[in-house]
């Protein structure tokens, strides 16, 4: 009986153009030696693996999608090859997988099948928000997005709010980019003033943006960052 292969998970780039700066030597290499891939979408993942390893006959590949309405059996099935001795690496559309990410997915069930499990370095938008942001990094709390609704969404915020006091903890969490400016004027109008907002968008990109301030020195200074990826933090020391 062939013993299982090893699933890599290989971190992609946050903004266009960027792998040079932000992915090691190592990725590139763990790429050129595999030739099955289990991925959130396929084009890009396929412009990716191009990028990083342009002698790899792209046609040649396995490709498998796993994404947010995948199901369990697909999962099982996508993990097929590597019970039977195939290597694979797991592609996100942006950052790490496995974090705030199918991929997750992919490997708790690698993990139930005895599989071994690399995760590659590489960036990830929530962790480097929080580094640039100055907040409790020995306390945080990933919330993912907020709800779409105005109120549900209100009441998500005044509980944010709340955990963040009683837990002296950072309190992270993202929304899709086209509703970015409607999600911080609910952050502003919701908020004490004294509670502190950091605003990191397109975090590694040219066009970087990270700052820091209160809720009050936020009024009438917001950036416009509409249709921009983002991760929105708040603290209060």
């Amino acid at each position: 009986m062939l013993a299982p292969g090893i699933i890599y998970l290989i971190p992609t780039v946050l903004a266009e153009e960027t792998a040079p700066a932000v992915i090691p030597a190592q990725v590139a290499q763990c790429m050129a030696g595999l030739e099955y891939f289990i991925v959130e979408n396929a084009r890009t993942a396929r412009r990716y693996i191009k990028t990083m390893a342009p002698e790899k006959v792209i046609e040649s590949l396995q490709i498998t999608v796993v994404d947010k309405n995948s199901s369990e059996a697909e999962v099982k099935k996508a993990l097929e090859p590597v019970t039977k001795g195939k290597s694979a690496g797991i592609i996100s559309e942006a950052g790490c997988p496995g974090v705030a990410d199918p991929g997750a997915e992919v490997v708790k069930w690698a993990h139930r099948a005895g599989i071994k499990v690399v995760p590659l370095v590489g960036p990830s938008a929530i962790l480097m928000a929080l580094m640039g942001s100055g907040f409790n990094g020995q306390s945080f709390a990933f919330h993912g997005y907020l709800p779409i609704e105005k109120k549900d969404r209100v009441q998500a915020i005044r509980n944010l709010e709340k955990d963040m006091l009683q837990r002296d903890q950072t309190q992270i969490f993202m929304e899709t980019p086209y509703r970015n400016n409607q999600l911080l004027a609910d952050l502003l109008q919701q908020l004490n003033p004294t509670t502190q907002l950091c605003i990191a968008a397109n975090i590694s990109g040219t066009n970087e943006f990270i700052k820091t301030t209160t809720i009050a020195k936020w009024q009438g200074n917001l950036p416009d960052i509409h249709k921009q990826p983002a991760v929105f933090l708040i603290y209060r020391s």
